[in-house]
């Protein structure tokens, strides 16, 4: 199992910066995938980030360019960095660890953090 605690959402203006951060109870290298979902209201939660035990990465081309996703394996945290803000990026953020058993996937989320973003 997978304990996941948010923290550094918060309230920006447009064009504005956030880095948000996620602490993982074990070990992040065994861990197969990190990432950061959001969901705004009345929409599904959708994947903005993603990050593999082995590095690599993956982004929604809505934050392509804007977003970045890293961690710090010594602290067992992944960050997403998000510059450009724009208010369409207004959600409840969630961390997300992912653990595959054989072939079966296994999903931890933490709380979540809400991001806002004023025009």
């Amino acid at each position: 199992q997978v304990q996941l605690v948010e923290s550094g959402g918060g309230l920006v203006q447009a064009g504005g910066s956030l880095r948000l951060s996620c602490a993982a109870s074990r070990s992040i290298l065994s861990i197969n995938a990190m990432g950061w979902y959001r969901q705004a209201p009345g929409k599904q939660r959708e994947l903005v980030a993603t990050i593999t035990g082995g590095g690599s990465t993956n982004y929604a081309d809505s934050v392509k360019g804007r977003f970045t996703i890293s961690r710090d394996i010594a602290k067992n945290t992944v960050y997403l960095q998000m510059n450009s803000l724009k208010p369409e990026d207004t959600a409840v953020y969630y961390c997300n660890a992912r653990l595959w058993v054989g072939v079966r996937p296994y999903d931890y989320w933490g709380q979540g953090t809400q991001v806002t973003v004023s025009s």
